[in-house]
């Protein structure tokens, strides 16, 4: 099991849970950066095996991670479940073993102008500030239908957001990003207050997450891609067809295959959205970071690994989870064919 860096506690516990279920061994690979977060949960898991009479090697964790030891692992083990970045995908589906793989986020989230505009801020709210925006789950992009965005925008500061202004847009997109385009660590996973200061300015100590007023969309435009901490994107639309296509054009920027959502009571927008959003699950007036991983709310199976399918170049477009870790025998028996009607 790969534990990235954005989600270096939750990955363990949570591919834990079904390996005990389907009576699998665990050896996990932190991210170098995170890897006493990861080891020190998997310490605690191993306590716990130890208290209920389970042998602790069940599950391991390796102590100095390197990429080299990575790659060994996943060509020695019998499937690997990669929870990371892009290289240790393809890395996983290179080495000649079994494995399951997880697409990068860019969760994008259309508000229309029958959306209960409190529910929507809150919820963006409770899915921007957890885990400080790391998950590849949290709200990247808010697309807010023309008559309601001022409304929108207002009620996201109420909940504790900072609307950036011009010059501190720039100082943000300066901290977050290289010239070419490489998302700096440092400023990855930040309470908002130290995101700023990062970026040279102040915002107050109650502010949750910083929003930036967004029209343009590409790979040359940072803020419509995938941010991996407290900021949030935020973009007027006129018309839902034009809603639609920044969808579209979002989705070539990153987040393909991963997840969208949209704060709506129109079941034809939710339809149409459902028919072109190159995405594997969509949720519906929830927050995203706490539904797209499964709630019992929801009917999404829970899971810490998101499968992206061919959009995000994965195997399965699935929430991985306890039937990924079992072997299944099928017994066959013939059907009798019916007499004709």
């Amino acid at each position: 099991s790969i534990a990235p860096m954005t989600n270096p506690e939750l990955t363990p516990p949570g591919t834990a849970i079904y390996a005990l279920k389907a009576r699998d061994a665990v050896i996990f690979s932190p991210h170098p950066r995170t890897r006493r977060t990861t080891n020190e949960v998997v310490r605690i898991l191993r306590e716990v095996l130890e208290r209920e009479d389970v042998p602790a090697d069940v599950f391991q964790c390796v102590e100095e991670p390197t990429i080299p030891l990575a790659q060994e692992l996943m060509a020695r083990c019998d499937l690997t479940l990669a929870t990371g970045g892009a290289a240790m995908v393809r890395a996983a589906y290179s080495s000649g073993k079994p494995a399951f793989g997880v697409g990068g986020g860019n969760s994008t989230m259309v508000i229309d102008e029958t959306a209960d505009i409190a529910e929507a801020a809150r919820n963006t709210r409770l899915s921007k500030t957890s885990d400080h925006g790391s998950g590849c789950s949290a709200d990247g992009n808010l697309l807010i239908d023309h008559r309601i965005y001022d409304a929108v925008v207002a009620r996201l500061r109420a909940e504790g957001g900072h609307l950036a202004t011009a010059e501190q847009k720039a100082l943000l997109q300066r901290a977050m990003w290289d010239d070419d385009g490489t998302r700096i660590v440092a400023t990855v996973a930040q309470p908002a207050p130290k995101l700023a200061a990062g970026a040279g300015f102040t915002i107050a100590d109650d502010r949750t997450f910083i929003v930036v007023e967004q029209d343009r969309i590409g790979p040359e435009h940072r803020f419509s891609g995938e941010k991996l901490t407290t900021l949030l994107a935020v973009y007027r639309y006129h018309g839902f067809d034009d809603a639609l296509e920044k969808v579209r054009q979002i989705y070539e920027v990153a987040g393909k295959g991963h997840s969208c959502g949209i704060y709506s009571f129109d079941d034809d927008h939710i339809d149409a959205l459902a028919r072109v959003a190159p995405v594997s699950r969509i949720m519906v007036r929830q927050p995203q970071s706490k539904a797209n991983a499964g709630s019992f709310t929801n009917g999404m199976p829970m899971t810490s690994s998101l499968g992206c399918g061919i959009w995000g170049g994965n195997v399965t477009n699935e929430n991985i989870g306890l039937k990924h870790f079992l072997n299944v025998t099928w017994v066959s028996r013939p059907i009798p064919e019916r007499d004709a009607i």
